[in-house]
């Protein structure tokens, strides 16, 4: 199954297109299977693709150690992250849609493992992607609080544990 966010058509030349193959390959061997299933967007083909851009309490997702919530703060706007895939750029079907002309239109990946293992991936952007300061060299592990930097534009990744009160069902 190919994910629509990570075709490479809508770059220039065959260098970049090589280098974000090269990256999508990466991110894809990342997900493994578990994460891959886990992604629930895969599995609901009926679900709206559309990111919010407006601060919306974060969605909990259910695993075993309890119930969790991941997100990426921008600003006012607060951005729910899923299991598997989430894409990071200034295109409107990115998981995280970030209005900026610096930013590349897939610019990065968060990738939320199900045993809640999170990682970043630069996806061939032209400007790169800094985590804490640092220019990432390849898929890089996030913890909660990390400081996500795409062209000066600061965006902070979180996970919470949600109360145990607001995860009943």
């Amino acid at each position: 199954m190919s994910d629509p966010r990570l075709l490479s058509m809508h770059l220039e030349g065959q260098p970049r297109r090589d280098l974000f193959r090269a990256a999508r390959q990466a991110i894809q061997a990342a997900c493994g299977d578990q994460t891959l299933a886990g992604d629930l967007r895969m599995l609901a083909e009926d679900e709206h693709l559309d990111a919010p851009t407006i601060a919306v309490p974060p969605t909990a997702k259910s695993t075993a150690a309890g119930r969790f919530a991941f997100y990426i703060k921008d600003g006012s706007n607060v951005y729910p992250l899923h299991f598997g895939l989430n894409s990071v750029g200034r295109l409107p079907d990115n998981d995280v849609v970030i209005r900026d002309e610096c930013v590349s239109r897939r610019h990065c990946a968060v990738v939320v493992h199900h045993d809640l293992r999170c990682e970043i991936h630069d996806v061939a952007s032209k400007n790169g992607t800094l985590l804490n300061g640092k220019k990432i060299p390849g898929p890089t592990k996030l913890q909660s609080g990390d400081q996500i930097i795409l062209c000066g534009r600061r965006l902070s990744f979180h996970i919470t544990e949600l109360a145990e009160s607001a995860s009943a069902v």
